[in-house]
């Protein structure tokens, strides 16, 4: 079965490509020298319903289905990673959770304020002794009648620098359900809610990662999001969305960095030859394109099993896990062809080399993206019993729209 676009998929794909090349690229470089999160390009993209993907027009967002969503998100981080990756988390982790799992009036409240990107959204979930097990997060949630307190630290909070809504993990205590997690909706502006200094990070060097610490934050009952004691839940719902975005953000990468070997092969000499024409430098480039193939379709597919409101969370994990590998791959293979040059900054394969290699990292590693594909697979043999993932939950679950 072969992969068609839609005439609108095509089209959006298509738009964001223009802007992506004629916008972002350039600020790529600025934003890696400096580490500075471009405001005002953020709102230009703000502009174009870019922070409000999957969500409704009624709530200001642009309504797409989820495959022209991964689509933004590629085009995007093909030009611009860091961007890229502000976009994906912001989406796919703080906006459509908030939509899936939200009640009407927190609809009305913070979705408008994400769609037109007037808040930023991060999901903080890692913490100094907790990352990958989500089970062992030590961040509390006293709770005093309609109000809870909320105290703990969070790292690594990407888009933290500029967020204005936050979805925050933590555990219940003195709640109906006694240190069960549970998943808050935390204004940036609330007392109690401090933000460090941005992280000196090795790639993605445009985006404000940035620590996040609560002292005795005080956040109202109807900021929980979903029910109290289901932040497990909704935190492994959000994951299999975001490992779409991070997936998508890898599969930019890795045609950037195929990109611009193509160019290089084709400009530079070598024993007389341009690399192209090498056997060696066309085998390399096969390679790259067969497996950049792979993971789009990957993605691609994941994607369509969300729009279908189906089971997405094992097809979420393989294409995250493929793709990411795939960027690393990709780009370690452009600094390769590019020599000397591609270990400076003077070309693009450099920036892209670092950047690719968190893919691999965030939004759950490659070790627990394989857990994942595992025991979703061991938990279908006939008669098997107690099979888990890594957080403490099935391997498989219902991840999909909102029903109407």
């Amino acid at each position: 079965m072969r992969f068609e676009p839609t005439m609108k998929q095509a089209v959006v794909r298509r738009t964001v490509r223009e802007f992506a090349a004629s916008k972002l690229a350039d600020a790529a470089v600025e934003m890696d020298r400096t580490a500075r999160f471009p405001l005002g390009l953020a709102r230009e993209m703000a502009d174009l319903q870019y922070f409000g993907l999957e969500i409704p027009a009624e709530y200001g967002g642009a309504g797409l289905d989820a495959v022209s969503s991964t689509m933004v998100v590629e085009e995007i981080s093909r030009a611009n990673a860091a961007m890229g990756l502000c976009i994906s988390v912001h989406n796919g982790v703080s906006a459509y959770p908030i939509y899936l799992f939200g009640t009407p009036e927190q609809h009305r409240r913070f979705l408008p304020l994400l769609a037109s990107g007037e808040k930023i959204g991060t999901f903080c979930l890692t913490e100094p002794n907790a990352g990958s097990d989500i089970a062992s997060l030590e961040s509390t949630a006293i709770r005093r009648g309609n109000e809870y307190m909320l105290n703990g630290n969070k790292v690594f909070v990407t888009n933290g620098g500029i967020s204005g809504i936050n979805l925050i993990l933590a555990r219940v205590q003195g709640g109906e359900t006694e240190g069960g997690l549970t998943v808050f909706i935390v204004e940036s502006e609330r007392k109690g809610l401090d933000k460090g200094p941005a992280e000196d990070l090795m790639g993605m060097r445009g985006n404000p990662v940035c620590p996040v610490s609560l002292n005795d934050c005080c956040v109202p009952r109807r900021n929980v999001l979903g029910r109290e004691g289901e932040g497990m839940k909704v935190a492994l719902s959000s994951l299999n969305g975001g490992r779409i975005g991070i997936g998508a953000q890898a599969v930019g990468i890795a045609q950037a960095s195929m990109d611009a070997s193509l160019t290089y092969a084709g400009q530079r000499y070598q024993f007389g030859k341009r690399l192209v024409e090498l056997e060696t430098i066309q085998k390399c480039l096969a390679d790259m394109a067969i497996r950049i193939e792979g993971a789009r379709l990957l993605i691609y597919r994941a994607s369509h099993l969300k729009d279908r409101g189906l089971d997405y969370a094992r097809e979420s994990a393989m294409a995250k896990l493929y793709a990411s590998e795939v960027a690393v791959e990709a780009s370690r293979r452009g600094v390769q062809i590019h020599g000397g040059y591609g270990y400076t900054k003077a070309y693009p394969v450099e920036r892209y080399y670092r950047d690719a290699k968190v893919c691999e990292i965030y939004e759950g590693t490659s070790e627990i993206q394989r857990m994942v594909i595992a025991r979703s697979l061991l938990s279908e043999i006939p008669g098997s019993k107690g099979l888990r993932s890594e957080e403490g939950v099935p391997g498989r679950q219902i991840t999909g729209r909102p029903s109407a």
